[in-house]
């Protein structure tokens, strides 16, 4: 297979050729791939192709390969480009970063904006970024992290403990936003409201539930599934509550208390 990270690369941080004669007026490497996310966005990832791209911007499908060499390179791309977007967001403007703030502030940025990322591109979520490349929009958010994560405000952690803060908070909320995307793909794919998939179990439940099998199943509130449960803000609470108790012992240890005694 070939290997296109090195292609990729060069058009992220802008090192490769670029293109010299042909293309049509106006069509730059910007506007293929706010069209490709853009394309995602509406119908989702296996609708994105050269061609299709190319339709979508009213030139030849040649005029594409002048600036992207296939469809894996402008997957990296389009990765990044979203990437980019803030931990609110926004898209994120060049500068300085914004002055350190706390380090549960920047937690809790970073699950919520990656939760609006993934509401608003939920295409990134059929994505395989186990070895997503570093362009410079994702450089610079994970940079933006990073710097409230180990700033003056900071956990006061290892790196790889700090990395592995930013890994759990986004497994947590790819697996919420997978959930809401699986909701809504099963209505949509079934046809069937999720009012009316429950209530086509409930005579089975409650057989089930009058047998004593299942004691405590049958004892949950009538309100335990409620809507009205946010499992995001609960989850990432639980998840602050749990960092707080390490960021606490890890300052013990730094200021020789009762976790440093105990190592000694």
């Amino acid at each position: 297979m070939k290997d296109t990270t090195t292609s990729s690369l060069d058009l992220l941080w802008g090192t490769g050729e670029r293109p010299s004669r042909g293309p049509k007026p106006g069509l730059t490497l910007d506007r293929i791939v706010r069209a490709a996310v853009a394309l995602a966005d509406a119908e989702g990832l296996d609708a994105v192709s050269m061609r299709r791209v190319s339709a979508e911007l009213g030139v030849g499908t040649m005029s594409l390969y002048r600036y992207v060499p296939g469809k894996t390179e402008l997957l990296d791309l389009m990765l990044d480009r979203v990437q980019g977007e803030s931990l609110e967001g926004e898209p994120l403007e060049a500068g300085e970063p914004e002055p350190p703030v706390s380090w549960r502030d920047t937690v809790e940025g970073l699950a919520r904006g990656h939760l609006a990322l993934y509401r608003a591109h939920p295409w990134l979520l059929k994505v395989n970024e186990a070895r997503s490349l570093l362009g410079p929009n994702t450089l610079r958010s994970f940079e933006l992290c990073l710097a409230g994560l180990t700033g003056p405000r900071g956990m006061g952690l290892s790196d790889q403990e700090t990395v592995s803060v930013i890994v759990t908070v986004q497994g947590f909320v790819a697996g919420i936003a997978r959930m809401e995307l699986q909701a809504v793909e099963a209505a949509k794919e079934t046809g069937v409201s999720d009012e009316d998939f429950w209530a086509a179990q409930a005579p089975f439940l409650e057989r089930a539930m009058a047998t004593g099998r299942f004691p405590a199943v049958a004892g949950l509130a009538e309100d335990t599934f409620s809507r009205e449960v946010d499992q995001f803000a609960f989850g990432l609470a639980r998840l602050m509550d749990g960092f707080e108790t390490l960021v606490s012992r890890r300052g013990k240890d730094v200021s020789g208390g009762e976790g440093a005694a105990s190592r000694r």
